[in-house]
């Protein structure tokens, strides 16, 4: 494990041994390793204990008493510190460094949730989100910066669902709220249909899955419907041109559509509709849900929880796919991580076809890294995909839908890797020996 830690942050850990040891402690704890921090720190490193006004004495005497045991020459680490340490090397990878800094330590160190560390800090005035933020900068100095290849595709293209109404309507649960809505507009003074008739005609089936969450939030058929009763503007909806929908109710299925792919669907559901609500924010049905003190992050987890349960197979190649990413310090998902994805999966006809074909994960991460190189975006930012991949995943969306299939399937998304010839992953498979003719001959082998 030490191979990979610069001498600064061995320096850290052997202090935090000496410690530990003068101490008369039975283990080195995550405790001893702060310590070793403040009395290691140097450069910015130090003002950042010091504008706390942070010395060792007073937060050794917060921290740990020293214990009277007998001496112990050869201190064992603790279990807590030895996952802390691994902690370290994670960091380290996901911020595209080869070797473990200091700072990679600290970050750690006020990362961890379980020691009294964190807890210690701010007792004593220690602001630990603005300490993290400055840390991960310093971090990303030390990084190599290069841009992603497809980062040129990122642009978003417009919103068009003229021709794809029909899609979003196609299971028997969409068309419903669709109907329900349909009729709750005729009953009211509106030519053009909203978000809050869609949401109203979703909590409307109280016997769905999806109104059982709702209803854990406190929020009913009747309180959504009091509420909208005592709006008397629409204004909020129309931010844009005017169609069958309103502006903001456009934009709310065009993510319910994007966020059905993304989840492995091809198929949408009056789940996608509402986490796509929760997604663009606007909207009455939106302001509603906000005057009802709902946490868009809770319920959206809510909702996704179920369909995680189920296991599709893209939503797991997706999740590997931003794992992917961010282990080569990047928020960008191009069509390569999705390569990745499909062999990590595993389990699926994709991967099974490209195991055939002699290829395996180690050596598919090697030529990507070749490719893409180490990006310098910290991990906790937002992921995205590049404008390619999407088509990609809207490709593989168009070849689930054409078999009939609910699900998008590993081998959906493999063959459409395939129809980008120019792609970074369609680069990958070439230098790894395969071309698009023995990829498509290998998914029919196994329909």
């Amino acid at each position: 494990m030490f191979e990979k830690f610069t001498e600064k942050a061995i320096n850290v850990v052997t202090t935090a041994q000496n410690i530990a040891k003068a101490q008369h402690s039975k283990c080195v704890m995550p405790e001893h390793l702060l310590l070793a921090l403040v009395q290691e720190a140097k450069g910015i490193s130090l003002k950042i204990f010091k504008s706390y006004n942070i010395n060792f004495e007073e937060l050794e005497q917060e921290l740990c008493k020293p214990q009277e045991t007998a001496d112990i020459q050869n201190i064992a680490f603790s279990d807590a510190l030895k996952v802390l340490l691994r902690q370290t090397l994670d960091l380290a990878s996901k911020s595209g460094n080869s070797t473990v800094l200091y700072e990679h330590l600290f970050l750690a160190v006020i990362n961890d949730k379980y020691s009294n560390n964190c807890k210690t800090l701010e007792k004593l005035g220690f602001d630990i989100q603005k300490s993290k933020n400055l840390l991960e900068k310093l971090v990303q100095r030390k990084t190599k910066k290069l841009y992603h290849p497809e980062i040129d595709d990122t642009k978003e293209p417009e919103i068009n669902l003229t021709q794809e109404t029909d899609s979003i309507f196609d299971s028997e649960e969409s068309a419903r709220v669709f109907e329900r809505a349909v009729s709750k507009l005729s009953a009211s003074n509106y030519e053009i249909l909203g978000t809050e008739q869609i949401i109203s005609s979703i909590l409307e089936d109280k016997s769905s899955d999806l109104s059982k969450i709702f209803a854990q939030y406190g929020v009913t058929a009747e309180n959504f419907e009091e509420k909208l009763s005592n709006i008397n503007s629409r204004q909020s909806e129309y931010e844009g041109r005017q169609i069958i929908f309103t502006p903001n109710a456009f934009r709310v299925m065009s993510s319910a559509l994007q966020t059905a792919k993304e989840l492995g669907s091809s198929i949408v559901l009056p789940e996608h509709i509402v986490l796509g609500l929760l997604k663009t924010k606007k909207g009455v049905a939106y302001d509603i849900l906000k005057e009802l003190h709902i946490t868009d992050d809770d319920l959206a987890h809510s909702i996704i929880k179920p369909i995680e349960k189920q296991m599709p197979e893209t939503l797991t190649i997706l999740r590997l796919a931003k794992q992917e990413a961010r282990r080569l310090g990047r928020t960008t998902v191009g069509t390569e991580m999705f390569l990745l994805g499909i062999i990590g999966e595993a389990t699926g006809i994709g991967a099974t076809v490209l195991t055939e074909l002699e290829i395996n994960i180690k050596d598919a991460r090697c030529v990507v890294e070749k490719l893409i190189g180490f990006g310098n975006e910290y991990f906790d930012k937002e992921i995205v995909f590049t404008k390619r991949a999407k088509r990609v995943l809207e490709k593989a969306w168009e070849f689930a839908k054409k078999e009939h299939k609910q699900k998008i399937e590993s081998q959906h998304m493999l063959l459409a890797i395939t129809t980008e010839p120019t792609s970074l992953a369609m680069k990958a498979l070439e230098i790894l020996g395969v071309d698009a003719v023995e990829i498509r001959e290998g998914i029919k082998k196994h329909k």
